[in-house]
């Protein structure tokens, strides 16, 4: 079953200092892979001359994926993205950049270190909490859809897509617990005429 997890809404960005490395950590949301790798070009292109930019996202409820950027293997990417799983988060990617200050921090200042940019930076964060809904089709003859797509986007259940067929099919979002209510709200607003099917396992913010 679908568990709720933390987001941000924003770019967050926050610096760190270690034996005079600075660490930038910059956190922002991404809702898929491309949205992640998207931000981490951005970051690399925004600080050229840094000495490295570690990387970690997690997306959905099975993507984590860290990367060292030439740190010790283990030290950077890894304990950046058990920050992330660690406070809740998901759909959500962290780039840390640092600069070098001359002194080497060793395996466990370099683990504290690029994790404990990533925690000071969440704790700066806003964060959206995001829970369980289903994807759910309403279909409906066009000569109801004009009334009932006003009704669907006055209630709270956010209409994602609509679709114009030989019906007219609206995806709404709906708490997992409020599907049932929300079908017979439906029923009761077509006179029994819409057809709703209940589909993908999806979050909304809470």
């Amino acid at each position: 079953m679908p568990a709720p997890y933390l987001t941000l809404a924003t770019v967050v960005e926050h610096e760190t200092e270690a034996k005079r490395s600075r660490f930038i950590c910059a956190l922002a949301p991404a809702r898929s892979v491309e949205e992640a790798v998207a931000f981490i070009g951005e970051r690399r292109q925004k600080h050229p001359g840094a000495t490295h930019n570690c990387t970690a996202y997690v997306i959905g409820q099975r993507i984590q994926k860290g990367d060292d950027d030439g740190e010790p293997g283990g030290t950077a990417g890894t304990p950046m993205v058990q920050a992330l799983v660690g406070r809740g988060f998901s759909d959500v990617v962290a780039v840390v950049t640092r600069y070098f200050g001359g002194t080497l921090l060793g395996a466990g200042g370099l683990v504290r270190a690029y994790g404990s940019a990533v925690t000071e930076t969440l704790d700066r964060a806003e964060p959206v909490r995001m829970v369980p809904a289903k994807l759910v089709r309403v279909a409906v003859a066009h000569d109801q859809a004009g009334r009932v797509e006003n009704d669907l986007r006055a209630s709270r259940h956010p209409v994602r897509e609509v679709t114009y067929a030989g019906e007219v099919t609206f995806a709404v979002a709906v708490g997992e617990d409020e599907v049932a209510p929300f079908a017979d709200w439906v029923a009761t607003l077509t006179a029994g005429r819409a057809r709703v099917d209940v589909g993908d396992d999806i979050h909304v913010p809470a």
